[in-house]
């Protein structure tokens, strides 16, 4: 099987022209071609001479996966695409519209493994993580369909991108540098992987870190998130201060409102508590009800938003999108594989 050039960096591209017989600046050429152009076939490289491009396809394939399945909602106008990949696994990415541009939320696994009970992504568990290449495509495809430009990448898709560092951060750096997207136009969302952060830390990125919180008593989190388990709240919020003294990035924190649950008066106060006079951000969330747990989105959204503004805490309210699709994660991937099952 030939392997996939795309998602190849620019030290790779120029390493595999001199393979070839090549002059190293036809590396950046190539890279110019899958990124900056978009290219979809070899044949469109039409500053390679045909016998480079004849060599180019005798040793390596350039593959993007298809987008099999799109939802679209009326409303306010999110698309979700379920993805095939070449092994016939499936993914999602999810475009939204904002004033601010085209935002894709990418999914950096096939599956999930950290098990948070509110999210469909983690029924199954993990498959397999995406390689850089897999994971890039989702925006070559969603542009190429949707005929556009992606402005924001947000990592929130299926999967845990610390738990698949090293293709994370290449993707980040070709996305940045093949695609033209700003670092600090990239979000990485994480349930709180101490030693990803540390690591993501010393990479001197300018990418926006999320932590997914959604309760600051280490009890009540671990029921909702079991990787808290192995990466308690004390260590993580440590994590989070080193995170944010190297970097000068403030950090997000996600806290999507579960009623009876965390939305609490003691949870308002324990935010309170933990964010007073930090730079740090908090994003509340409406939860995306899922039908395998009993949790249900919170009725106290506004009243949650307007006590911690009282107190001065820096936080806005996510507006919520895809209400009339599969919007959670990893619903439609779900969906899809049950019906495979059920034929």
């Amino acid at each position: 099987m030939k392997e996939n050039i795309f998602g190849k960096d620019i030290n790779e591209c120029e390493g595999l022209m001199i393979d070839l017989g090549e002059a190293r600046y036809r590396g950046k050429q190539l890279y110019q071609w899958l990124y900056e152009k978009r290219c979809g076939k070899f044949s469109e490289m039409t500053n390679f001479s045909s016998g480079l491009r004849e060599k180019l396809s005798d040793q390596y394939e350039l593959f993007h996966g298809k987008i099999e399945t799109k939802q679209e909602d009326h409303h306010d106008g999110t698309k979700k695409y379920l993805i095939e990949q070449k092994d016939g696994q499936y993914i999602e990415a999810v475009l939204m519209h904002y004033e601010h541009g085209a935002s894709l939320c990418v999914s950096t696994q096939v599956g999930c493994n950290m098990g948070c009970k509110f999210c469909a992504s983690t029924k199954g568990g993990k498959i397999r993580d995406l390689s850089t290449g897999e994971i890039l495509a989702q925006i070559y495809l969603v542009e190429k369909e949707e005929k556009l430009r992606i402005s924001n990448i947000v990592m929130m898709g299926i999967g845990e991108p610390l738990e698949n560092y090293d293709e994370v951060i290449k993707f980040i750096r070709i996305a940045n540098t093949g695609f033209g997207i700003g670092q600090r136009k990239i979000s990485l969302s994480t349930c709180g992987i101490i030693p990803g952060i540390k690591a993501l830390a010393e990479e001197n990125l300018q990418i926006n870190l999320a932590i997914s919180l959604h309760s600051v008593f280490s009890e009540r989190r671990k029921l909702l998130m079991p990787i808290a388990n192995r990466y308690d709240f004390e260590p993580l919020m440590e994590a989070c201060k080193v995170y944010f003294k190297k970097t000068g990035r403030r950090i997000t924190y996600e806290y999507a409102l579960i009623a009876g649950y965390n939305d609490r008066d003691e949870d308002i106060a324990g935010l309170i508590k933990l964010l007073k006079g930090s730079q740090n951000h908090l994003n509340l969330i409406g939860l995306n009800e899922i039908q395998e747990t009993a949790y249900k989105e919170s009725p106290r959204l506004s009243y949650f938003l307007a006590e911690l503004e009282k107190h001065g805490i820096n936080v806005t309210m996510r507006r919520k999108m895809g209400r009339e699709i599969d919007a959670a994660c990893g619903q439609l991937r779900k969906k899809r594989d049950e019906d495979k099952v059920s034929l």
